[in-house]
């Protein structure tokens, strides 16, 4: 403020002197921050009086003091004033003049700073406002980027937890279901290990009762055995003396036709003896239709020689079903041996022809490669209902083939075409994977088959009860009757030359 009214104090006073004179000499005073000029008096055109003093000392505004000597200042005022006192008494008006237009222009421009301060303060508020409110705008705008950024987070953080929860439902729903499912096996594992034990008691309380009579035929049969060398050397006693005898001819041959007779009675005693045991009948035989020609008419397990070879192998043959001489492949009736096997088990065989079994794939090549073979198979389901399948022809290739099924002249009333599986199929088993499925069937479906692409049929799958109502997809398969869960009772594949 007082750098302002300097400023213009010294601006008047430049106005002052050029009004006067611009060549004037000027005087120079500084008061504090102020500065005033001052034109000084001409003396070069002028006569100055000889009581003039020049002095450099700030002119006063008020009236002269008052002269000690009254006589004087009163010649002095009755005298003339000069053009110098003139002219300082002019000077001295407009310089009172000019302090008070100063005074209003200090006063005018206090007003005018004051207003403009205010002004200038209101200016910068209003900046410091908008300045503000700039900011401000720009933090609502990325507060509502943010804001929105946060959102879509947000969003993105929901669906991912509603589909998490989705997920974990599923799960749940999954586990529960398996809970179920394996509290079921476990049922049904404790059900058939009760069932187990119970056979296991009364197979050996079996044992035990047929261990007796097996006992004693065997000492029977070997009485008669030893009655029947007895016999022979009787015989060939008798027939020595007979030849080295011609007297007694009559005698020796009424002696010879009773001990043939006898002979006759003993080995008559001896075959009914091996019929009560079921042992070998024959060992010529070359399957059970022959044994059935032979005039063997009991189903039960007998011996063959299979053609060209000298192995001996034990079959059973059934001679009821469609006019009998049927050598069975495989038999199922109650579960008590496991099907989930390996390839050597079911190229080599297992279980006992009487009961459950495999007779194996090496001796069905052999035996249905010798001559043409018709297949039927055996089917019958928990509730009772029987059916089978009959194919003209039937055959399987060697191991270097995979056991290759060939059947052909489907026929029969398990369903109104054939479940078993095309021509060409490969036999496979869990720990040898020959189908064309690249998902393991025979892992998947259990047991081994002659699968192709997990086919519609399966005779050696698990062997689940009647009683059970699941579906499982695991189990005995003859698709085109009863579906994909046949839960049979019995099955059998059996073979029997096609001129029969």
């Amino acid at each position: 403020m007082g750098r302002l009214l300097a400023l213009t104090l010294a601006y008047l006073a430049y106005l002052l002197a050029t009004a006067i004179c611009s060549e004037r000499r000027q005087h120079h005073v500084q008061h504090g921050l102020c500065s005033y000029t001052f034109i000084l008096p001409e003396l070069e055109h002028c006569h100055p009086l000889k009581d003039l003093q020049v002095s450099n000392t700030l002119q006063s505004d008020s009236p002269p003091e008052a002269e000690p000597d009254t006589s004087q200042a009163r010649e002095k005022h009755n005298q003339r004033p000069s053009w110098q006192e003139t002219k300082l008494e002019n000077l001295e008006s407009a310089m009172e003049n000019n302090t008070q237009w100063l005074q209003k222009l200090e006063n005018f421009i206090q007003e005018n700073v004051r207003s403009g301060m205010e002004e200038i303060k209101r200016t910068a508020v209003h900046t410091q406002t908008a300045a503000m409110l700039e900011m401000g705008t720009n933090l609502l705008s990325q507060s509502a980027e943010q804001t929105r950024k946060l959102t879509d987070v947000e969003t993105q953080v929901l669906n991912q937890t509603s589909r998490l929860e989705i997920q974990l439902l599923e799960y749940s729903l999954f586990t529960n279901q398996l809970e179920k499912h394996i509290l079921l096996q476990t049922q049904e594992i404790s059900r058939l290990s009760d069932k187990n034990s119970f056979l296991e008691e009364r197979l050996l309380a079996l044992e035990a009762r047929y261990g007796k009579e097996l006992h004693g035929l065997q000492s029977e049969k070997q009485q008669l055995q030893e009655l029947l060398e007895k016999q022979s050397k009787l015989v060939s006693q008798l027939q020595g003396e007979l030849g080295s005898s011609t007297l007694n001819s009559t005698t020796l041959q009424r002696q010879q036709a009773v001990l043939t007779d006898t002979v006759q009675q003993l080995l008559a005693m001896v075959n009914h003896c091996n019929g009560a045991v079921q042992k070998e009948k024959s060992l010529s035989f070359r399957d059970c239709s022959e044994i059935l020609r032979a005039g063997f008419k009991e189903s039960g397990v007998y011996s063959i020689r299979l053609a060209n070879s000298t192995q001996i192998v034990k079959v059973f043959c059934d001679m009821r079903t469609r006019g009998g001489g049927w050598t069975l492949l495989q038999h199922r009736r109650n579960g008590s041996v496991d099907f989930q096997r390996g390839w050597r088990d079911y190229k080599t065989g297992f279980g006992e022809p009487a009961g459950e079994h495999w007779l194996g794939n090496d001796i069905i090549h052999k035996l249905t490669n010798s001559q043409e073979y018709s297949l039927h198979i055996q089917l019958k389901d928990g509730a009772g209902n029987e059916a089978f399948s009959h194919y003209d022809r039937f055959y399987i290739d060697g191991e270097d083939r995979n056991y290759s099924l060939h059947a052909e002249g489907f026929s029969g009333t398990a369903g109104r075409t054939s479940s078993l599986s095309v021509t060409g199929s490969q036999f496979s088993t869990k720990d040898r994977d020959n189908d064309r499925c690249t998902c393991k069937c025979a892992q998947l479906a259990s047991g081994g088959w002659w699968f192709d692409a997990c086919g519609p049929s399966n005779l050696n799958g698990m062997y689940y009860p009647a009683s059970s109502s699941v579906v499982r997809y695991n189990g005995i398969k003859w698709y085109y009757w009863k579906g994909p869960n046949l839960q049979a009772s019995l099955t059998a594949m059996m073979v029997r030359p096609t001129d029969f």
